[in-house]
């Protein structure tokens, strides 16, 4: 498997875990008023894999050649939580990996 490839599947598995973690620490933050301490945590580290995914998108689009939907949809599926994970496992699950040339 190609390097970009392989890092986009590593970023979105941390993406999907990171959105856990920020989905807990808003819930004690907003249901049980124990702090906001989860959230200061995993707010920036959801951030900043939100961004590496977006990017991981556009490299492993590049190395797979993706279509332009199939991009649209990788980009979509980085807003709602854990389907970077359905996303992943569509596009490098089902083979949809560049042929050798």
């Amino acid at each position: 498997m190609p390097t970009a490839l392989r890092l986009f599947r590593y970023v979105a598995i941390a993406e999907a875990c990171s959105w856990a973690g920020l989905l807990v620490g808003m819930y004690f933050k907003y249901f049980t008023d124990a702090g906001d301490l989860g959230v200061k945590i995993f707010g920036p580290i959801h951030g900043t894999l939100f961004v590496l995914y977006v990017a991981g998108v556009f490299a492993a689009a590049r190395v797979a050649r993706w279509s332009t939907g199939t991009i649209v949809l990788g980009l979509a599926c980085a807003v709602p939580p854990f389907t970077s994970l359905w996303f992943e496992r569509r596009m490098l699950g089902r083979g949809r990996e560049p042929v050798a040339a």
